[in-house]
């Protein structure tokens, strides 16, 4: 068979890490063919070596059945290859016609000026003849994260890519906009265009794809048929094992108020107003989630309720008292535990022992340490049996918290913020980067917090995770809570429309 994209044996090594190892992939004609696996499995070096971004360390590349030699990304144009990367490359002033035709713009008067009517002018011939209806006009800055991904895909059809490489193309879309993506890639194959999407979401994966390859720690488990495969075993092949992709929680009603939050207001890094009055509260025995794209003010909440970042005005109390005004330190004191969405610039310090990184926030105190001496018998000892209780694996309790894998990193952070018994567990992105076993296990762990009687604010930018572990689910939009459904009411489209800045009942 012949195929528009045949790689074969590539191999990529980077300093002391093999992200590709041996690496066959092909591409057929007209078909949308994703490439599986979890965050550094491999998928998006692969397809930066497509696309002339990384030179790979061996191996061969085949486009049409020639074989080519790829260094840099205008080869790739050349070849026919497009690739719309996971954060957007548009600059955000200039209107969308600008950001297409940037870098090949049409010129009158020998060269000398710019053509923006003609620009204009094939911006909407090429929108209409694939069925991305966009406003030439527009500026970047004003449209919404769909919109923006539209221009991207654009873009690479304007200097004429019939290879479509898509990056994580959904991770920050609404459900809707994941819908409008799936009818806009069907019509791209209609059309004739060959589409590689690099995901590591199993549903994508079943509603959008005629093949997938799965890639684990750099090598190629296997290519299926998506008709003839599951999501179960899908599952199995990214982390060698069956997997509960089911959450399981018992009924439960939820107790008093934990956490009240009223009218919080907060800045974000470049002091624009990042949280505009939101309020919502936490009781005992529920997780509450809070729902939204990306940048609409989770990060800054988070970094509210644990000190990390001052509030402008508004009031957090823990159990009925003030906490607004009170130290990290205190914070944790009075019971509440926090699961960073970055665990490595907030949650470990990386150089430091397993050991050491078990005890952190509490480093100062009885058993693990008097009169300023640490007590490193009773460290090691405590880190001996979390690392048994929550099934760290890892060599021993000496090693660094840097030579773990992401996942059992995840779990060093969550066996110490567990094992402090918090009133209060705040998750942010607590799955971000994890493959589906460890998924499992950090989903399993927040649920007991639940049935134990403990309050948990889930922060999620997955919504599939936000639909299994919460009981309620606040939507935030802009800096605000836009509104709170009930999990048993929630629907992709209702929370899609919230998510979106609408109301629950649109």
């Amino acid at each position: 068979m012949d195929y528009v994209v045949e790689m074969k044996n590539i191999t990529k090594i980077f300093p002391g890490v093999v992200a590709n190892d041996n690496v066959d992939f092909t591409l057929k004609k007209g078909e949308t063919h994703v490439l599986l696996g979890e965050n550094g499995a491999g998928k998006t070096t692969l397809m930066n070596i497509l696309y002339g971004l990384y030179l790979p360390t061996s191996g061969e590349i085949y486009i049409h059945g020639e074989k080519v030699s790829i260094d840099n990304p205008n080869i790739a144009i050349e070849k026919g290859i497009g690739m719309v990367h996971q954060h957007f490359m548009l600059v955000q002033p200039f209107t969308i016609a600008e950001n297409i035709i940037l870098g090949t713009e049409p010129s009158k008067f020998f060269g000398l000026n710019l053509d923006m009517k003609k620009a204009i002018e094939d911006v909407i011939e090429i929108s209409d003849k694939y069925g991305l209806a966009v406003d030439p006009n527009a500026k970047i800055q004003d449209i919404s994260v769909g919109m923006q991904q539209r221009v991207e895909i654009l873009k690479a059809l304007y200097r004429g890519a019939d290879i479509l490489i898509l990056d994580e193309p959904t991770a920050v879309l609404t459900p809707q906009e994941i819908d409008e993506l799936g009818v806009i890639l069907d019509n791209l194959k209609n059309q004739g265009k060959s589409i590689i999407l690099i995901t590591h979401k199993l549903k994508e994966v079943m509603t959008m794809s005629d093949r997938v390859t799965v890639i684990r720690r750099g090598k190629v488990i296997g290519t299926l048929n998506t008709q003839d495969t599951n999501t179960d075993e899908l599952a199995e092949f990214m982390v060698g094992r069956k997997v509960n992709l089911v959450v399981e929680k018992e009924d439960k009603e939820p107790g008093d108020v934990i956490l009240e939050v009223k009218n919080l207001e907060a800045l974000d890094n470049r002091h624009l107003p990042a949280l505009k009055g939101l309020s919502f509260n936490v009781r005992a025995g529920e997780i509450l989630a809070i729902a939204g794209v990306d940048g609409n003010g989770q990060t800054e909440l988070v970094e509210v309720l644990t000190h990390l970042r001052k509030a402008k005005s508004g009031i957090i109390e823990l159990n009925g008292k003030d906490i607004a005004k009170c130290s990290t330190k205190e914070i944790i004191d009075i019971g509440v535990g926090h699961i960073p969405e970055d665990r490595h610039k907030r949650g470990l310090v990386l150089n430091h022992s397993l050991a050491e990184n078990m005890i952190l926030g509490n480093h100062r105190e009885e058993p693990y340490s008097k009169n300023g001496i640490m007590d490193y018998k009773k460290i090691h000892e405590h880190a001996l049996e979390l690392i048994k209780e929550f099934d760290v694996r890892t060599p021993n309790e000496e090693v660094a918290a840097k030579s773990l894998s992401g996942g059992n990193q995840q779990k060093v952070i969550i066996a110490r913020e567990i094992n402090r018994d918090p009133m209060l567990l705040i998750a942010s992105q607590p799955t971000r980067g994890l493959d589906v076993g460890a998924i499992e296990f950090v989903h399993r762990r927040i649920v007991e917090q639940r049935n134990r009687g403990k309050a948990v604010l889930l922060v999620s930018l997955e919504l599939d995770e936000v639909m299994a572990l919460a009981d309620r689910i606040a939507v935030i939009y802009d800096g605000n809570i836009v509104g709170i459904v009930d999990s048993k009411d929630a629907t992709e489209r209702k929370l899609g429309i919230m998510m979106a800045g609408g109301k629950a009942d649109d």
